[in-house]
């Protein structure tokens, strides 16, 4: 598995990050989800690069332009609650990708030990499209792999790109054990250094969800 990480150069979704970890700015949640959906669109218009084009000619008022359009089907999928802004970023660059939502929580039991619940899906068929899984946090990285094997009972797709704008290295190191190593490509805004014994990132960002959609019960 490829990985990019984001914050190995200067660019301005260092300012985006730097102000969803900010405890100060974080208690606006429309900065915190518009700053997410910021990220999203640049690592939508990095992963751009990477995609097949086609030739196409377009009548202007003028003329005709020789142009180059995106030939790639795309579907973006997207683990809720926390993935949503993050997800409306890439979709505001692909705004002719397909959609597919995931809904998965952590259920805890004795000593703080937890499984992954997947409860809901809605995948369209993905088989020999590119497929784009945002999740603004990979921690232990067991949400992302179920993700997948739920996605690929919907299809093969030709390319998957793994997004997320923080993860340790335990959790990458996980992804890359489950997912097909020629066709992923992890991009990432920064990998952290630590993963609590509860799975939370230090220095992290926080719950995400509870940050963009407020506390839950």
């Amino acid at each position: 598995m490829k990985v990019v990480n984001l914050s190995e150069q200067n660019s301005v979704i260092s300012n985006y990050l730097s102000e969803l970890r900010d405890i100060t700015i974080q208690k606006d949640a429309m900065r915190f989800r518009y700053n997410m959906e910021r990220c999203g669109e640049l690592m939508a218009y990095e992963i751009s690069k990477t995609l097949h084009y086609a030739d196409k000619e377009v009548t202007t008022p003028l003329g005709i332009a020789s142009c180059k359009v995106i030939s790639d089907e795309i579907v973006i999928a997207t683990i809720l609650r926390a993935g949503l802004p993050f997800h409306q970023g890439f979709l505001n660059v692909y705004d002719k990708a397909q959609s597919a939502f995931i809904a998965s929580y952590r259920k805890y039991g004795k000593s703080n030990k937890f499984t992954i619940q997947l409860e809901y899906a809605t995948v369209p068929n993905i088989d020999g499209k590119v497929l784009i899984i945002a999740d603004s946090m990979i921690a232990t990285g067991a949400s992302m792999v179920l993700t997948y094997e739920k996605l690929i009972q919907y299809g093969t797709p030709s390319k998957i790109h793994i997004a997320s704008v923080v993860g340790v290295q335990e959790g990458l190191d996980t992804l890359s054990k489950k997912f097909p190593h020629k066709a992923t490509t992890l991009w990432i805004g920064a990998i952290d250094e630590e993963l609590t014994n509860k799975s939370m990132i230090v220095p992290g960002i926080g719950d995400a969800g509870d940050l963009a959609y407020g506390s839950k019960n």
